[in-house]
């Protein structure tokens, strides 16, 4: 017999990413009871360049994660062609109200860990494979890839925090037709083993061309990363080859010249690397019962929005203050995280739709367009305008924002 008049509740979270890390941190402060399930065999490290803007950077304070800062002023960002010639260009700390910190992934993946209690059960190799709810809780059936054996265990409460590609959002939501949404672009990326040849640890580059780019994202204190975007009309096509014979394809049959040239080189080289195409997840609601999404799983804003680390972070904070606002009631407290959370969600979910065209122009219109604006950030005092019309808009200010006190 339980004597215990207050019995501390159990929570699931699958996926042991940023949003996934994050939440479990949030509901141990809660005082839930914490069982992170990871389909990996270890923790990923590492990653791809992202920014983390301030709403990001004040759900991470507030949850005790230390994230590093790879930003000095010493960083450059310049405009670039295949034939050589390079002109300067704007970085994301101008164009971006307030403060911003470049780092990988894998930074925020691995502060939000070492902020992590002892306490919470971390299992690898292990995914659920059903779900089943009543009112007071769920029964997960729950796969141990390594042993090969399915155990149930009841939760109060399921977080799918497994990504774009969601084993809960399946099981819970259905199949993802219907649910996520291509825009019809490629992303490749990985680390480089250090500065492109000809330009400084701390310089960034743009090689913007008509349907495709390259990007270098430059840090204070570690190699660059590389980032490639393409246009594509048939995306499974994409997969049906070696990631680099699809960049070599994509950026030929033109001479690719030393820069890009050295980059695809590298690409091919690298030991790890990201090949995917960019989707977003678009849900009628983000819960059911006691499961909910967070994160990737829910709405994956792609990375062309920026604020993918951030709304994570964003909604694990909040996620946590809900279910300690309403006490003894998990879909409440769920409903009100939704009401709270969605709009700031939907809105970076059509920003990043159209921040698309900074990364990739699509057509000659957005070329020229793109074509107009690096000529214009090309003079210092274009760089000064254009910082200034930026920082006052509406999309900046929404990088910012504090949601978890909106």
């Amino acid at each position: 017999m339980n004597t215990n008049p207050n019995p501390r509740q159990r929570a699931l979270v699958v996926g042991l990413g940023v949003s996934g890390t994050a939440s479990a941190l949030r509901l141990c402060k809660a005082g839930w009871d914490v069982v992170v399930l990871e389909k990996a065999t270890e923790r990923r490290r590492g990653g791809y360049f992202l920014t983390l803007f301030g709403t990001g950077i004040t759900a991470a304070e507030r949850l005790g994660i230390e994230v590093p800062d790879r930003f000095s002023e010493d960083i450059a960002y310049y405009n670039v062609d295949r034939a050589g010639r390079r002109r300067r260009g704007m970085g994301f700390a101008e164009a971006v109200a307030g403060e911003s910190r470049p780092v990988v992934r894998g930074d925020v993946e691995q502060a939000a860990f070492d902020a992590l209690p002892d306490d919470v059960a971390i299992r690898y190799a292990s995914v659920p494979v059903a779900l089943r709810q009543d009112k007071d809780g769920v029964h997960v059936d729950i796969e141990d890839r390594a042993a090969g054996t399915v155990t149930t265990e009841r939760f109060d409460l399921v977080v799918g925090a497994d990504g774009l590609r969601s084993t809960v959002r399946r099981l819970v939501f259905g199949p993802d037709n219907g649910h996520i949404h291509r825009l019809g672009y490629m992303l490749a990326a990985c680390a480089l083993p250090g500065p492109v040849p000809g330009f400084r640890g701390t310089d960034g580059l743009v090689m913007s061309e008509l349907g495709r780019s390259a990007w270098v994202f430059a840090f204070a204190d570690r190699p660059p990363t590389v980032l490639f975007n393409y246009r594509t009309d048939d995306v499974d096509a994409e997969f049906t080859r070696p990631a680099i014979d699809s960049l070599r394809a994509v950026f030929g049959p033109e001479p690719t010249g030393s820069t890009l040239g050295w980059l695809l080189d590298r690409f091919e080289e690298a030991p790890d690397h990201l090949f995917d195409t960019a989707e977003q997840v678009r849900l009628d609601t983000w819960h059911r019962g006691r499961v909910v999404l967070v994160g990737d799983s829910a709405w994956c804003l792609t990375l062309y929005s920026g604020m993918g680390a951030s709304s994570g972070l964003a909604g694990a904070d909040m996620l946590g203050a809900m279910l300690e606002q309403h006490p003894g009631d998990v879909p409440g407290a769920l409903g009100a995280w939704e009401a709270k959370l969605r709009p700031f969600i939907e809105f970076h979910q059509e920003t990043g739709i159209a921040m698309r065209k900074l990364f990739v122009p699509a057509d000659h219109t957005e070329y020229q367009i793109r074509s107009l604006f690096d000529h214009v950030v090309g003079t210092t005092v274009g760089r000064t305008v254009i910082s200034k019309l930026e920082h006052r808009s509406k999309a900046s200010r929404m990088k910012t924002v504090d949601i978890g006190l909106s």
